[in-house]
């Protein structure tokens, strides 16, 4: 089974169940961005929490084998996203980019941040002038090698 078809059977299945991506987390075990990147085809779960999952959305083997397997990352074409949502993090990439990245070497020196050794969490901050999106990017920096 492709990650596309078990992503389309893992989708219908929490519509049905009313389920929420933080419930579904809660109940396998583990923090709610890396579960939904694993649902969603982007990363891959070991056996005893795709079988959690898969009996919470009762699902077959089929797709606890799916989701066990190793991806293809990066679910984007190479075209600048269209979806509203995933569009601004490329705008914020394409007006901060050079200034994060600035910031970040003058803070480690020259290197990158990872993106395997790495975290995401969404929070939700109430504001009154309108609810703030909070994401934090935790990735452990990673000096280029000198040789």
């Amino acid at each position: 089974m492709t990650h596309s078809a078990a992503t389309a059977a893992i989708l219908k299945a929490k519509e049905a169940k009313g389920l929420t991506w933080e419930e579904i987390a809660a109940e396998v075990g583990g923090h709610p961005v890396w579960v939904t990147s694993v649902l969603l085809g982007q990363n891959s779960m070991d056996a005893a929490t795709a079988a959690k999952v898969t009996a919470l959305l009762g699902l077959d083997d089929e797709i606890a084998k799916a989701l066990q397997s190793c991806p293809t990352k990066g679910s984007l074409d190479a075209t600048v996203p269209v979806d509203p949502l995933v569009y601004r993090f490329h705008e914020i990439t394409q007006v901060y980019g050079t200034t994060m990245k600035e910031i970040i070497h003058e803070m480690f020196g020259d290197g990158i941040m990872s993106a395997i050794d790495f975290e995401i969490d969404i929070q939700r901050r109430e504001d009154p002038k309108g609810d703030r999106v909070v994401v934090t990017f935790d990735g452990k920096f990673l000096p280029y090698r000198k040789w």
